[in-house]
């Protein structure tokens, strides 16, 4: 990939979207706190998302520590897929309820209402990190014409 005015811009949209997508997840996990029977007759899975950069063979650098040789700056981030979380399901006892068992427990989703508004909010922060750069850069884009043409 070459990089010119415009790498900025689609490597900071890459992260808008992918933000939005992990937004929309947490959401439905939130909305789905309470669904103790789904299509499949089982208790809501949690869903998370799972990112991988856009140029496989590169590999993010840590804050601290310095490229090799050859390596290229990052070139955006996408969705490989959205994966359910395997963890069990939390059981908790309501007899009264029309999917309680024998013992009277109820097999409850695996959705933790703290990790999911934690999520949300690390989500949140890295779209508004994106929106930030985009803006930069066309405040960037806008003075080098103002430049230009002088």
């Amino acid at each position: 990939m070459s990089y010119n005015l415009f790498s900025s811009f689609e490597i900071s949209a890459s992260g808008l979207s992918a933000q939005r997508l992990r937004m929309d997840v947490i959401s439905n996990n939130i909305a789905n706190v309470n669904t103790t029977r789904g299509i499949n007759g089982q208790p809501f899975q949690r869903q998370r998302v799972v990112f991988q950069p856009r140029n496989v063979e590169q590999q993010f650098l840590l804050p601290y520590s310095k490229p090799e040789a050859g390596m290229q700056p990052g070139e955006g981030v996408r969705v490989v897929k959205v994966t359910a979380d395997t963890s069990p399901a939390k059981m908790v006892f309501d007899p009264g309820h029309p999917d309680a068992d024998a013992s009277g427990y109820v097999a409850m989703p695996n959705v933790n209402i703290v990790n999911e508004m934690v999520d949300l909010l690390s989500a949140s922060r890295a779209y508004e990190a994106n929106v930030t750069a985009i803006n930069a850069a066309k405040s960037m884009a806008t003075k080098a014409l103002d430049i230009a043409s002088v």
